[in-house]
């Protein structure tokens, strides 16, 4: 039983890990000006780029919001903290389940061709969801009520 937790400790910190890095990588470029998205999507107007031109416009469209790349890295931060740490990690890991599944569809729709990527993000999917049902006990009431009076 001992080491099962510590394999959950370990991929508590490797999904926070992840996560802190993805929030800090969101910051880290200069958002592009709508006409550089212009001019970028322009270089894939064959029909045969077409997967490639779908990734450039979703990225570039929820840069170009001016919050939301902002709010799902701050996000990414904050949630990859609370998992690291061990009173939080509980919240920390139902708060990233939407995350982690939008990234796993992402590259499931978007890039199904980058096979090592696709693997990384259903690991991490996979991860997100053994870590949430691991603390069951602390939820299953929400799911089973009882009836009234019983």
């Amino acid at each position: 039983m001992k080491s099962l937790n510590i394999i959950f400790i370990v991929l508590r910190l490797l999904l926070g890990g992840f996560m802190i890095y993805g929030g800090v990588q969101k910051f880290q470029k200069p958002i592009p000006e709508p006409l550089q998205v212009v001019e970028t999507a322009q270089k894939f107007h064959d029909p045969a780029q077409k997967p490639t031109l779908q990734k450039v416009l979703y990225i570039s469209g929820a840069k170009q919001t001016g919050y939301f790349w902002q709010v799902l890295g701050i996000c990414e931060l904050l949630f990859g903290l609370l998992l690291i740490l061990q009173y939080t990690s509980f919240i920390g890991a139902l708060f990233l389940l939407p995350i982690t599944l939008h990234i796993f569809l992402f590259h499931l729709f978007l890039e199904a061709d980058e096979l090592g990527e696709l693997f990384q993000t259903a690991g991490l999917l996979i991860v997100n969801i053994l870590l949430v049902l691991k603390e069951y006990g602390k939820w299953k009431h929400l799911l089973w009520m009882r009836p009234v009076g019983a």
